[in-house]
């Protein structure tokens, strides 16, 4: 039998301060009881928080999640979900929108072939360079690759003291 529940991971690099209580309201409700979510401050970005939080849930949490999420225009997020047989994974940015993609089990982007074949159809290589790169989600990857990196700025400010 299949555990019907997938790890699932929220990863919000930037929030208001504002916001979070009301984030931590929508979380609790899509996730169907409270979760304990530690915030700390973003030093990319005074004035806002980030947190991480693991969840197991029904195929399509991330997705529901995601689309709570973006609704407060201000968060720069990620939301995955992974089964063995792979998953998805959604990342927002205030200024890109959302962005979403089907992943193979171990994170990898799949590229679906409609996408391919469209890309394909283009003459241009820049044409078909940005239909792959926007398939890949390349703009929101570096968008939140700054805010990705600030754990392990503090990691290693930690390991110089």
């Amino acid at each position: 039998m299949h555990d019907k529940n997938l790890a699932g991971l929220v990863v919000i690099h930037s929030a208001p301060s504002a916001l979070r209580q009301h984030v931590e309201w929508g979380l609790n409700s899509l996730l169907g009881a409270p979760q304990n979510i530690f915030w700390r401050d973003q030093p990319m970005s005074p004035g806002t928080v980030r947190t991480t939080l693991e969840f197991r849930a029904p195929v399509g949490t991330a997705a529901k999640i995601a689309t709570a999420l973006k609704n407060w225009h201000y968060l720069r997020f990620e939301v995955s979900e992974l089964a063995v047989s792979g998953g998805e994974i959604f990342r927002c940015t205030p200024e890109l929108g959302i962005h979403r993609a089907t992943v193979d089990p171990v994170g990898t982007i799949l590229v679906e072939e409609n996408i391919l074949r469209r890309a394909l159809s283009h003459f241009d290589e820049n044409d078909f360079r940005n239909e792959v790169e926007l398939a890949l989600g390349s703009e929101w990857d570096i968008a939140l690759e700054p805010f990705r990196g600030v754990d392990l700025q503090e990691v290693q400010r930690l390991r110089a003291i």
